[in-house]
């Protein structure tokens, strides 16, 4: 902990007074690791909790002593803990506003107290307590070095003989895992840290400034710097914020949301506290989280200016697609050159049309675009056509067997090709290995290590040298650290890769399988497996699959499995027949061999289907590639291979599955094969990799009722239940709640799961998880609150907090969950009282501004409950300022399931008469009638229900009756379902009140179809067919009467 604070944390310089923590993210990101750390303390390590200092960590507080309650001694100025030292000190002391704690347990309990301001108070004891540890444990503890050992730690705490020291060593050992802990975080957070500069900031505004305006297909409606003011170094804040690495701040103003007031600086993108009304200053406090750019920001807030921004990126690939389609007819001469124009052309305007893309080209401190980059820029604008990609890549094979080309050149003319292909190659769906690394090259006059100028050495006997020199050299590069990156890009960079391919097309074995061995090792290496695809390497190994030679099927099939890992690789196998004879050896298993080599043959043929398995996981991340795997038969081979014992063989056929049954031809063969029976059984394995691609298999195939019935069946519950105690792997924690998640849907799998205790897990999992995990496991809850006795055990486990906290996330998916478990939970009243009392039903309501639909929609939902079952639900309601205007508005939503949520909120708001003439004075009324004519029947049901309690109000039914809603409601009554017809006889009963209404009705043959409705066994159907047709019956006798007399 004392390195951490020593060379981690972002001390202010010394100035006047004593050095303070500086106000940046990863100094929040340190103290709230700490926090972490001692909030768990008291729970985790009970014992040691309970050990007092050899001094007090003593701090300035802003906590008032009425903050304190329970086993404390409180007055108007001062707070003693009851829990006491041996000579009766407390071990919590507070006059205020100075305080002293003495143990970690008092330490945790004070944390839990602060809430809100819990940073604030762990920033002040740091700041106070610059040495923790040694007031913790003494100055002994202290004097020991910095890179001491956990073995140093016991000789040096053990001599003491105190009873204690075994405490006292504990804690030692914790801290010291605590310090590394905060180091490596600290590490990761500073790798994974933004560097803009203002040119890069300025490119961006004034990029997005070309593109703002009015009318509806600009990305904004505007955006402008705060301050016209330009500094020397292009920064626009003022000196005093540049010092902590604020460049300028932007009024962003979308179609969609309210103007944005933004801050770029170095560290990235962020929301600020926007202009002051009176003097209109900016309060520079950031107000969200941090984002990478200003696009990347602007996405997440406004669902416009994401969907503008698709087009207008579509609208340039169109046009650059134009221009590669225009010199097709020229001659290939003319292509040749086009490298050496790009590098004199027409780079600037070519890097321009780039730049729209926006997210890969940011010119950032980090990604300073080479000439290297620039000439691949250029040529991939002179590109033809895929056709002639091809053409191009198989005539460079030529290039590579020449020792005249350098394959420093070879790379750069192959690189445009990469790109281009990329993206036609395969569905923009697939999964992406990311950007193409830079291209390290070691320069001329750099001080190279030892091994690559032996490696070039090497190189140069296996251009020129016998077969056995080849083998040699071979062998001698093999005793090299291949997996060491230098040495990886050492043969490529003297023409090492070139002359391992050239090795794969001769005739002799050995040099085959040693070429293969090193091309396997080297080929984890991003550059590498790019640089393999662009010398026309994977042809020739899909060649190789077809060898008798097992050995040269297992080390082809292997490298294949490491360099498909981008789209363009996996398009190359593809279109060289590589499924197919991929697919094949995993079928070697049955070829026949001779009785007494049967065992030799036996694991020969395993390691086979093993190595095929593995690179068909890599392929099977395309569509069209999946497809191609279920042609060739692969799904009955898997399904066999997936009965064996062999762990290694089971890991790459479940991975296989697993990305395949994304799909819904692949889940259907997956049940007819039985599958699921091997997967279930596998879960029960020792290995967590092959648990996890289980878990994940059950998850995409348990969309299915059928499937799910089959976990359920073959015993599948019970380990996924028991693998959520499980939580230090979180990659398969979330492949398992995910599994749990989907198998919730069945309501026999959720009472299995409340056998199993496996709701009460899941309670415990909603804190301290990443958001792949929150996201199912909020999912599952759910599915279980949807019966009495799940919402009563998690009401009961505490699980209505951590849900409602998880309402200010930011995460959609995530969102869309946890509003459909609080929804859920409001069905209790006891559940709904705890939901009010947190201010669940106001974060709700604010979840109606969100750009996304799903969670619109989902908010909607959950607030019908919350509506229904709050104690004053009227006052409830009109206490959210603009609350029912907003969902007013929503009704010129284009989105059927919003409409329909929201159609739902209204009914229950409805139902309260001053709701009722609030919203009708927001014109709820010709919203709804226009919605009317609609096909979809959830929407009908809900609309023709949210129109049923709306006329309750005034002349509401005559409104409704001159804005056209009745003839429309009246074609609802031949849909087919039973909700729609009960639910518009109702509208029809309440709008049959008025004499104009019921002409229309009549007019429209409703009453035909009503009388059919009046022997339905559903009773409140039975009532309003009857009463609207009486309502029409009399009047017909009124008018008949009038006339007479």
């Amino acid at each position: 902990m004392g390195v951490a604070l020593t060379r981690s944390v972002q001390w202010t310089d010394a100035g006047y007074g004593t050095r303070t923590l500086e106000i940046t993210p990863l100094n929040e990101v340190i103290l709230k690791e700490i926090i972490t750390f001692v909030e768990s303390f008291i729970y985790k390590h009970p014992q040691e909790a309970k050990y007092v200092f050899v001094e007090p960590l003593e701090w300035r507080t802003d906590l008032e002593p009425s903050a304190f309650e329970s086993d404390y001694i409180v007055s108007a100025t001062t707070v003693k803990s009851e829990e006491a030292d041996k000579s009766g000190q407390p071990l919590l002391f507070l006059s205020v506003p100075q305080i002293k704690v003495r143990s970690f347990g008092q330490l945790s309990c004070l944390l839990f107290i602060a809430k809100d301001t819990k940073l604030k108070e762990a920033q002040a004891c740091i700041e106070a307590n610059r040495n923790p540890v040694a007031k913790i444990l003494g100055l002994d503890y202290n004097t020991m070095k910095e890179d001491s050992s956990v073995l140093n730690i016991l000789d040096k705490i053990t001599k003491d003989d105190n009873p204690e020291s075994e405490i006292k060593m504990k804690i030692a050992m914790l801290l010291k895992q605590l310090d590394a802990h905060l180091l490596n975080h600290s590490l990761k957070h500073i790798s994974l840290e933004i560097h803009l500069n203002p040119v890069a900031v300025k490119n961006e505004i004034e990029l997005l400034k070309r593109f703002s305006g009015k009318g509806t297909q600009t990305v904004l409606e505007s955006i402008k710097y705060t301050s016209d003011y330009e500094f020397s170094n292009g920064c626009r804040a003022p000196p005093w914020r540049q010092i902590v690495g604020e460049i300028c701040y932007v009024l962003v103003k979308p179609h969609d949301v309210e103007t944005l007031c933004i801050t770029c600086s170095a560290e990235g993108v962020f929301l600020n506290g926007g202009k002051t009304d009176d003097e209109g200053e900016i309060n520079y406090e950031r107000k969200g989280a941090i984002y990478k750019d200003l696009v990347t920001f602007l996405k997440e807030k406004s669902a416009k200016f994401s969907e503008n921004m698709s087009k207008q990126q579509t609208r340039h690939n169109e046009e650059l697609q134009k221009e590669r389609d225009q010199p097709s007819e020229t001659p290939k001469k003319e292509g040749a050159e086009a490298p050496r124009r790009a590098n004199s052309g027409s780079g600037k305007r070519l890097l321009e049309k780039n730049q729209i893309t926006f997210g890969k080209n940011q010119m950032t401190k980090r990604l300073e675009p080479s000439l290297n980059w620039k000439t691949t820029v250029d040529f991939k604008e002179r590109r033809i056509s895929v056709k002639d990609l091809h053409e191009e890549k198989h005539g460079g094979r030529l290039e590579k067997s020449s020792p005249s080309v350098s394959p420093g050149r070879a790379q750069i003319s192959r690189k445009s090709a990469d790109k281009t292909e990329e993206v036609v190659s395969e569905s923009s769906s697939e999964s992406e290995e990311g950007e193409e690394p830079p291209d390290h090259r070691q320069e001329a006059n750099a001080d190279l290590p030892s091994e690559y100028w032996q490696i070039q050495k090497l190189v140069k006997y296996l251009k020129g040298g016998n077969q056995t020199a080849t083998v040699i050299a071979l062998c001698s590069m093999r005793d090299f650290n291949l997996t060491q990156e230098t040495c990886q890009l050492a043969i490529r960079d003297v023409g090492g890769l070139e002359v391992l391919i050239n090795l794969l097309d001769t005739d002799e074995v050995k040099c085959k399988i040693g070429s293969l061995k090193i091309l396997k090792e080297i080929s984890h290496n991003p550059q590498i497996r790019r640089n393999i695809v662009d010398l026309g390497g994977l042809p020739i190994m899909v060649n190789i699959l077809d060898s008798p030679h097992k050995s040269l099927k297992c080390l082809a099939a292997e490298t294949i499995a490491n360099v498909a890992k981008f789209r363009r690789a996996r398009w190359a196998v593809r279109h060289h027949g590589g499924i197919t004879k991929l697919v094949a050896l995993l079928d070697c298993a049955q070829n026949s061999a001779e009785p007494a080599q049967s065992s030799l043959y036996d694991a020969r043929d395993v390691e086979v289907a093993r190595c095929g398995a593995l690179a068909l996981w890599s392929c099977s991340k395309s569509y069209a590639n999946k497809e191609a795997i279920r042609k060739a038969g692969g799904i009955p081979l898997l399904a066999r291979l997936l009965k064996t014992s062999h762990e290694n063989m089971l890991i790459p056929v479940v991975g296989t599955l697993q990305e395949c049954a994304s799909e819904a031809n692949y889940r259907a063969a997956i049940k007819a094969e039985r599958i699921i029976e091997n997967l279930v059984k596998n879960l029960n394995s020792e290995n967590e990799q092959l648990q996890e691609h289980c878990a994940m298999a059950i998850y995409q195939c348990a969309e299915d009722e059928e499937t799910r019935d089959l976990v359920r069946l073959h015993g599948g519950l019970k380990p996924l239940a028991s693998l959520l105690n499980n939580t230090d792997n979180k990659e398969r924690l979330a492949a398992v709640t995910g599994a749990i998640w989907k198998c919730s849907i069945s309501k026999e799998n959720v009472t299995k799961f409340r056998e199993y205790k496996a709701i009460e897990t899941l309670v415990g999992l909603l804190t301290d998880q990443p958001e792949e995990v929150l996201v199912n496991v909020v999912g599952a809850l759910g599915e279980c609150c949807q019966e009495y006795e799940n919402r009563v055990i998690i009401r009961k486990c505490g699980g209505i907090q951590p849900l409602v906290n998880l309402l200010v996330g930011i995460n959609q998916a995530l969102l869309v969950n946890v509003t459909k478990a609080v929804g859920a939970c409001a069905v209790e009243p006891e559940s709904m009282m705890i939901i009010d009392r947190l201010d669940g039903v106001r974060l709700l309501w604010s979840l109606l501004k969100n750009p996304h639909p799903d969670v619109k929609a989902s908010a909607a939902w959950a607030l019908c409950p919350c509506i229904q079952n709050a104690k004053d639900a009227g006052e409830m309601v009109r206490s959210f300022v603009g609350g029912l205007e907003l969902v007013v508005n929503l009704l010129k939503s284009d989105n059927k399931e919003v409409l329909a949520s929201v159609c739902a909120a209204i009914t229950n708001i409805a139902k309260d008469q001053e709701n009722l003439a609030v919203i009708t004075d927001h014109g709820v009324v010709p919203l709804l009638s226009k919605l009317a004519n609609t096909n979809n029947d959830k929407l009908r049901r809900h609309l023709a229900e949210a129109i049923s309690c709306c006329c309750m109000w005034g002349r509401n039914r005559v409104a409704f009756g001159e804005n056209k809603a009745v003839a429309p409601l009246v074609r609802y009554l031949k849909s087919n379902d039973t909700n729609v017809h009960r639910a518009t006889a109702q509208a029809l009963y309440q709008l049959s009140e008025d004499a104009d209404n019921c002409i229309t009705m009549h007019e429209n043959g409703a009453v035909k179809l009503l009388l059919h409705m009046v022997g339905s066994p559903d009773q409140d159907l039975q009532e309003a067919a009857a009463g609207c047709i009486s309502n029409i019956r009399r009047l017909a006798l009124a008018t008949e009467k009038a006339r007479y007399n």
